[in-house]
């Protein structure tokens, strides 16, 4: 009979840091669910198309069937007089579908972004209604459909400044923290000089000169956007690159590449990931500014900012200034509270938590 003493060990294989990090991440409930609730609000948007649109998902019309949202129909398809691409808003085509044998599947909300409510009964803008769950703007389009497209223009406009600041500012400062000495000192100089160039003046004198649109904007940006970060991974290259495994790394003949890849970058990240929400918030902010003064997306393009001005010129249309307002104050307090518990899920005082 086997002992105590001869019973082998069970060894359990440690967690690997990130996996203790999210478990840490993951008993920080506020952050937990606010990531959920972003990540849903997200994928609404990328599939705005099957909520909020002003054709119809699937037509079935004399025993044939009809996919509006991905192809364009003529009006005569539908017994119509003209050639030109179908108005679904059309009480004409709406009787149409209505007869028997013949349907349409339509959205929740019946309204594009660009779609003008033609056939209201209340002057633009008009308050919210059945038809107008939001209400609408002074040019008669519905709110409900600016916010859903225009949270998608914003959140992927955030998303792409948010990886080339954090593309750029680590490529920079892993360059100024490794090598140091002369380098550090001149590019550092360099930075201050960037640094102190008046962005928004610049912005003035491109929006004037060019089109404005969402890439030049995303351009703009992105030479701005990285000196922030590139400090946080300067300071924690310079401190990481002396310590004894870096030594031990660059004494057996690893490159230098190497050294950085593998040793110093993946112990330097975060600041990094610590920062990637608060960054995000300040990028939507950045846009919906611009796009307040007119110096931002194109016109006609969905737009947070665009529907702030227009409820700053429409006072009595408080609909428009609050909705617009409470989506903004959502969006930036999830990501306050995702990055909070980023913060503490990556804080090494909390390993042992």
């Amino acid at each position: 009979m086997p002992t105590e003493a001869s019973v082998p060990a069970v060894v359990v294989p440690a967690a690997s840091p990130w996996r203790r990090a999210w478990q840490r991440f993951a008993r920080q409930r506020r952050g937990l669910w606010s990531l959920w609730l972003l990540t849903a609000m997200v994928l609404l948007s990328l599939g705005a198309e099957l909520v909020s649109n002003d054709k119809p998902l699937l037509v079935h019309y004399q025993d044939q069937w009809y996919w509006p949202l991905w192809n364009d129909y003529p009006e005569t398809s539908f017994g119509g007089n003209f050639v030109t691409p179908t108005d679904y808003a059309d009480p004409f085509v709406q009787q149409r579908f209505s007869q028997p044998g013949n349907w349409a599947l339509y959205t929740p909300n019946r309204y594009g972004p660009k779609t003008l409510n033609y056939f209201a009964t209340m002057p633009n803008p008009a308050a919210p209604s059945g038809d107008n769950w939001l209400g609408t703007d002074d040019r008669g389009r519905d709110v409900l459909a600016q916010l859903l497209y225009g949270f998608r223009v914003s959140i992927l406009f955030a998303l792409g400044l948010t990886c080339t600041g954090v593309l750029l500012g680590v490529a920079m400062g892993a360059l100024q923290g490794y090598w140091g000495g002369r380098t550090d000192l001149a590019l550092q100089r360099l930075i201050e000089i960037w640094g102190s160039m008046p962005e928004l003046y610049l912005l003035i004198i491109v929006s004037a000169v060019l089109s404005p649109s969402v890439g030049l904007l995303l351009v703009l940006l992105s030479l701005f956007g990285w000196m922030g970060l590139s400090d946080y991974v300067r300071a924690e290259f310079l401190r990481n690159r002396q310590l004894d495994y870096v030594r031990a790394a660059r004494a057996l003949g690893v490159s230098h590449a190497g050294i950085v890849w593998r040793h110093i970058l993946p112990n330097s990240l975060t600041p990094v990931v610590t920062f990637l929400p608060f960054r995000m918030s300040g990028a939507i902010l950045a846009l919906t500014s611009l796009d307040f003064l007119g110096l931002g997306v194109p016109p006609g393009t969905p737009s947070l900012g665009e529907l702030l001005a227009q409820g700053k010129a429409n006072i009595d249309a408080w609909w428009i200034s609050l909705s617009t307002f409470g989506l903004l104050v959502l969006t930036l307090l999830l990501l306050t509270l995702i990055g909070d518990a980023l913060r503490d899920a990556l804080d090494p005082r909390q390993e042992g938590v």
